[in-house]
């Protein structure tokens, strides 16, 4: 049986190279993912041809996601790294305040003394510091710290339960964002969404630049929890992103909260993707700890669509290892079955219904292959939400854009191949292909749905035939 779990790897100086690159489509990635907190215009852009020329000598469909940065709030320069004891008092200020105290920095957000209170808690560096506020001047807070450590420049700062008025996308935001459409990005991720408004705000940026990204929300912060079903329905993909997340909440609720998320997912029809220290450790070690496989083995169980690397294959030292072990870790549960949160799906039109009945049928016969035709992609995604226990699930669309946008979708297989006139021409070819390529044995059950329009095919079919 195939792997169903797909593989989402960050590329960063360990794995800028056209060779690495290559050695990673190979160990098994679905989709490459450019950090634009990190990256270059140009360095973006060139990966991005290596990528889709390395994807179409190998004949895969390889999407590649545009990470924005969004509007984080970070600690300013410093000549050199603070060192901070329990009980030291540090000043944060707006970029044009004069330091009044002996260890301060500057933020990049003005509006931050307006948004927090005395008694709030500001973590800095995803956890590394945490500090109490004690004075909030117009211009300056001060703070009180509660666990030793160094702070360095452009530290990320959350401020857990506060409600902030940071704008969706910042001016930055808006030049990646240029440049993903002009690369042809298959997926743009928003970073700390907030509501449903803010990927709202997101897609029509997008589409003002004549852009067709798939748009991934990512959840970040306890706002974005609270309003978790409007941004799942409005997102084509969500992303737990467990870094700010997990500073944002008890760590105690993270695993809570995971599961809660992939399973509203799953009910609502909105892919997932699982991100953030799932290999941590094997930035500089070969192997993962045994904490690592039960976690990478827990998010594969709980069925998500994918599982994302970040350090691990950006700046460390395996990252085909890393890639190795997600595929090693989720074919093996997946073996042994999920939650089966696919089954409660809400199906709320026609279509979801067609898929539905369709994967019921191909589970009911033995040795069954499921077979979706469309334009789109949309049936194909819901297909695949459903998690039909078939081995794999063949998705035939005519453009490249759509094959590549279903590269996040669990256990689907994209080909591309022309829609012929006639369906039962287009039947016919599909079945050779599948004969070809030993997807299916002659006699196989194939269950064929579709949502394409032809002479003697409606819309929303099902249709049973044989190879």
């Amino acid at each position: 049986m195939s792997r169903k779990t797909k593989i989402i790897c960050t590329l960063g100086p360990a794995t800028e190279s056209e060779e690495m690159i290559g050695k990673l489509m190979e160990a098994g990635t679905n989709v490459f993912r450019i950090n634009m907190s990190h990256a270059k215009h140009t360095w973006a852009a060139g990966l991005v041809k290596i990528v889709r020329r390395l994807a179409e000598k190998r004949n895969e469909h390889i999407g590649v996601l545009f990470d924005l940065t969004g509007p984080s709030i970070r600690t300013g320069d410093l000549p050199q790294p603070l060192t901070l004891v329990e009980g030291d008092q540090v000043e944060f200020r707006k970029e044009t305040t004069t330091a009044t105290a002996g260890k301060s920095t500057t933020v990049n957000y003005d509006g931050l003394m307006s948004d927090v209170s005395v008694g709030n808690t500001l973590v800095v560096d995803n956890g590394a510091l945490l500090m109490h506020i004690d004075v909030v001047e117009a211009d300056r807070i001060l703070c009180t710290v509660k666990t030793p450590g160094t702070m360095g420049s452009r530290r990320h700062i959350n401020l857990p339960g506060v409600r902030l008025n940071l704008p969706a996308l910042t001016e930055k935001d808006h030049k990646d964002l240029a440049l993903a459409v002009e690369c042809g990005a298959d997926y743009i991720a928003g970073s700390f969404v907030r509501d449903a408004a803010h990927v709202r705000e997101l897609r029509n940026a997008m589409k003002t630049l004549e852009g067709d990204a798939q748009i991934i929300a990512k959840i970040e912060d306890q706002e974005a929890i609270r309003n978790i079903d409007a941004i799942i329905t409005e997102a084509d993909v969500i992303m737990i992103a467990r870094g700010d997340l997990g500073t944002e909440v008890e760590f105690e609720e993270l695993p809570l909260l995971q599961r809660r998320i992939i399973r509203r997912c799953h009910e609502l029809g909105t892919r997932v993707i699982v991100a953030t220290q799932l290999l941590e450790s094997m930035i500089s070690n070969p192997t993962p700890t045994r904490a690592e496989v039960t976690d990478v083995m827990n998010a594969a169980y709980e069925e998500a669509d994918s599982l994302m690397l970040s350090g691990e294959t950006s700046v460390g030292r395996y990252p085909e290892r890393c890639v190795e072990a997600l595929v090693r870790i989720s074919t093996r549960i997946e073996r042994s079955g999920g939650l089966g949160f696919g089954q409660n799906v809400l199906l709320r039109d026609e279509r979801q219904k067609t898929a539905r009945a369709a994967a019921t049928l191909a589970d009911s016969l033995p040795g069954a292959r499921l077979v979706v035709l469309t334009h789109r992609g949309i049936l194909a995604n819901h297909l695949g939400m459903l998690r039909p226990r078939t081995a794999e699930i063949f998705a035939i669309s005519p453009r490249d854009r759509v094959c590549r946008q279903m590269a996040l979708t669990r256990g689907m297989t994209a080909i591309k191949l022309p829609f012929s006139t006639s369906i039962e021409e287009t039947i016919q070819n599909v079945t050779k292909y599948l004969l070809k390529e030993g997807f299916v044995h002659p006699g196989n059950p194939i269950v064929i749905v579709a949502d394409i329009l032809s002479d003697h095919f409606a819309a929303n079919s099902i249709l049973l035939h044989h190879a």
